[in-house]
């Protein structure tokens, strides 16, 4: 597969974000196999589309609700097979870290780093990941004001996008207030709608987090109208055997049929 050279990301400023872009894979490496199958589709939408498609996957689902969740292979083999799913499909590549001290090696391996939402006001994790010089895509925490992500972008650096995912409206529910979209646009950087976490219950499924996919896309569309600059959606062969996320995770095939749809979309709404 020829390596994807025109990733524009890596020349974004605050006047000059233009191309729609997106982030997708499924929520945790559950194999290499998967991850693969995954990322061959992405490489070709790529190349078909003329559009940056992002590969994300974690090695750890470190802030699951039961301690019986699967988790992934871990910071050792999941850095592997990212970096061989990087080299192999020539995909951006983009996973979560959790702690400072994975920054650094993570950035090895993988073009951008990923702050969970829980974690978006950790000054120490932001800080250690600004410093490797990659890409941080910070998610909205769920209990935070778009407005106050200001404070997380000025931890992690210049190199920041910032990531809505919805707001927690009581227990085991979110809702989306797209109004917090051209809010964090004014911070001049990179604005991503997470469609597919934002219809997720959170800890609503008996341990598990549940969700409705169908609302997914719905969402998607909705974002690009308040001017988002990428789309980010789980994907998943067959969503319901997914061993993370599945109720809200969207099928492969689903994705490789709508995608150039919102494409379209896109391009209709910034004539």
């Amino acid at each position: 597969m020829k390596k994807n050279e025109h990733f524009p990301l890596f020349k974004f400023n605050k006047n000059d974000i233009r191309r729609l872009f997106f982030i997708a894979g499924p929520c945790v490496i559950e194999s290499e196999e998967i991850c693969r199958k995954i990322a061959g589709v992405l490489a070709n939408l790529s190349q078909i589309h003329s559009v940056d498609i992002i590969f994300k996957a974690s090695y750890d689902k470190a802030n699951r609700t039961s301690q019986n969740s699967f988790r992934g292979p871990g910071k050792q083999e999941g850095l592997l097979i990212l970096d061989r799913i990087r080299r192999d499909f020539g995909l951006p590549v983009l996973t979560d870290v959790h702690e400072p001290s994975d920054a650094e090696q993570a950035a090895q391996a993988v073009d951008i780093l990923q702050i969970p939402a829980f974690l978006c006001r950790q000054t120490d994790l932001l800080v250690s990941a600004g410093k490797t010089g990659k890409w941080v895509n910070v998610k909205k925490g769920q209990f935070m004001s778009p407005e106050d992500m200001q404070y997380s972008v000025q931890k992690a650096g210049d190199r920041t996008w910032l990531t809505e995912r919805g707001t927690f409206f009581g227990y085991n529910r979110l809702v989306v207030d797209f109004t917090g979209i051209p809010s964090m646009k004014k911070f001049g950087k990179p604005i991503i709608f997470d469609a597919t976490h934002s219809v997720q219950l959170p800890g609503g499924a008996k341990g598990t987090s549940g969700g409705n996919r169908e609302l997914a896309l719905p969402l998607a569309k909705a974002a690009l109208s308040m001017g988002v600059d990428g789309l980010f959606f789980e994907i998943h062969p067959d969503p319901d055997k997914a061993l993370c996320d599945g109720p809200n995770s969207i099928r492969v095939a689903d994705f490789e049929k709508e995608m150039p749809k919102l494409l379209e979309l896109h391009a209709l709404l910034t004539r």
